[in-house]
């Protein structure tokens, strides 16, 4: 017999080809309420994003006799991926197409039999695992591995000096903090959280969640948020949102623009509002787009007023503009919080439809120093993506003609499906269009707060551009 063996494996690689339109219906009344504002969190939530860059694989063979019924082996396609650092993989990436155990963790090796990690399962939805550690682990650690994870993204934010500038931001950011559809959110001394994966779902990982959540921050109360069509997908079942622990769901926050400045103070109430509550994702563009803003100010899209609030601090006169009622409602009360502060006397809050409403004061020639404009996300698929940029082109081109020389346009996009590229370019073409030069003076993303992991394009879902009109 020699005295070694070894074996050679031979791979073979073929290189070739990868295999709004807006119609305006009759213009909404424009009712025009009081004055006020207050930040919406993120539209976008990340429902099976793993923010864990993969640490270099073990080269090592795993031995056929340890394979078991909790392990599965990946497409080479899908292997690269995970490599790359992107933590999903698709049910056509499954070899064999094996039967996955409902919130289970398993085993993933590539075809080679070499192991990649351990992932979370889904028996229901087209993402089949989320990568959860590169290192062996079994249902049993879940819990503790879950707890280890907040207390990191915890102390990260720390790291950050974040809670020094608001005592509202995002405590943990599902992929991006390694905790696939685990969102939470911190308003003052109320956790608002999601539960979007069956894993996170299992009875002693909410039990850890919530456990850590009261060690570690010590809130009066912890509210638990639900998105019931992705609970549906995930074939997770119906629950009541509603307060898990304490007692108070509604706070005052604070976000500060500058340090050594005065907050600017909204309400929050977690019975109310979209996704887990007010728009913290763009805490940060708040704060930048009050530094360049100036004159008259027309924020569209404005929610409770989280661009408008900050616009008052540096402009004379501030519309805001949403579909919302209650939103615009919300959005008075707050500006009734900071009133001594704002160098605007009044908000006036407008309810309309901003396509049909931007359409008509552009052709009359309404003339603004400052716009934001800052709507939901059109391209909630990547099918949707040319309607998109067709809405948000009307928009943009419709806010160009009505700044003044010199004026500010603040323009965001929630989408992840809509790279920087492509809304540069959409931006770019508005210009040309309505014949105006404009210099890029920002492009920027999500609060800190919300991470952006290199090797997860669907963590840099929000771009923000600041930019002057010539």
């Amino acid at each position: 017999m020699p005295p070694c063996g070894f074996t050679i494996f031979f791979l073979l690689c073929t290189h070739g080809p990868p295999h709004m339109g807006y119609k305006s219906g009759a213009p909404s009344a424009l009712v025009r309420t009081r004055s006020i504002a207050v930040p919406r969190q993120n539209h976008f939530f990340l429902c099976g994003l793993q923010s864990t860059r993969m640490a270099p694989r073990t080269s090592a063979l795993i031995n056929p006799a340890q394979l078991a019924s909790n392990t599965v082996r990946v497409s080479w396609r899908a292997a690269v991926r995970l490599r790359a650092g992107h933590p999903w993989v698709y049910r056509s990436d499954l070899e064999g197409s094996p039967s996955l155990p409902r919130a289970g963790v398993v085993r993933v090796l590539e075809e080679g039999g070499r192991f990649l990690g351990c992932a979370i399962s889904s028996s229901s939805s087209q993402i089949a695992l989320r990568m959860i550690s590169d290192r062996d682990c079994d249902e049993t650690e879940l819990p503790s591995l879950v707890s280890t994870r907040i207390k990191a993204a915890i102390e990260y934010r720390n790291a950050l000096r974040i809670p020094e500038q608001s005592n509202a931001y995002r405590l943990v950011f599902s992929e991006a903090d390694q905790l696939p559809g685990l969102i939470v959110d911190r308003y003052n001394d109320v956790l608002a959280f999601q539960v979007l994966t069956q894993a996170m779902d299992r009875k002693e990982v909410r039990e850890a969640i919530i456990q850590t959540l009261e060690t570690e921050i010590h809130p009066a109360g912890i509210v638990e948020r639900v998105e019931e069509r992705i609970r549906e997908l995930e074939e997770l079942p119906a629950i009541e949102a509603g307060l898990i622990r304490g007692d108070k769901m509604q706070t005052i926050i604070e976000m500060r623009a500058e340090p050594g400045k005065s907050p600017l103070c909204f309400e929050y109430d977690a019975a109310a509002g979209q996704k887990t509550g007010a728009f913290l994702d763009q805490r940060e563009n708040y704060a930048a787009a009050q530094r360049y803003a100036h004159g008259s100010a027309l924020d569209v899209f404005c929610y409770q007023g989280g661009f408008a609030l900050h616009l008052a601090r540096a402009c004379e006169q501030v519309i805001g503009v949403d579909g919302s009622r209650s939103a615009l409602e919300a959005g008075e009360r707050n500006f009734e919080l900071n009133r001594s502060s704002l160098t605007a006397p009044e908000i006036e809050w407008l309810e309309a439809n901003a396509f049909d409403l931007l359409r008509d004061w552009s052709d009359t020639g309404r003339k603004f120093q400052t716009i934001v404009l800052d709507p939901p996300a059109f391209a909630k698929t990547k099918k949707a993506l040319p309607t998109a940029l067709r809405g948000y082109k009307e928009l943009n081109l419709r806010a160009l003609k009505m700044l003044e020389p010199g004026g500010i346009l603040v323009t965001c996009t929630c989408s992840h499906h809509v790279s920087q590229e492509e809304f540069l370019g959409m931006l770019a073409e508005s210009a040309r269009d309505a014949h105006r030069r404009i210099r890029l003076l920002e492009v920027r993303g999500q609060s800190q707060d919300h991470p952006v992991v290199a090797g997860i394009p669907e963590t840099a879902y929000l771009k923000c551009v600041i930019a002057f009109a010539e």
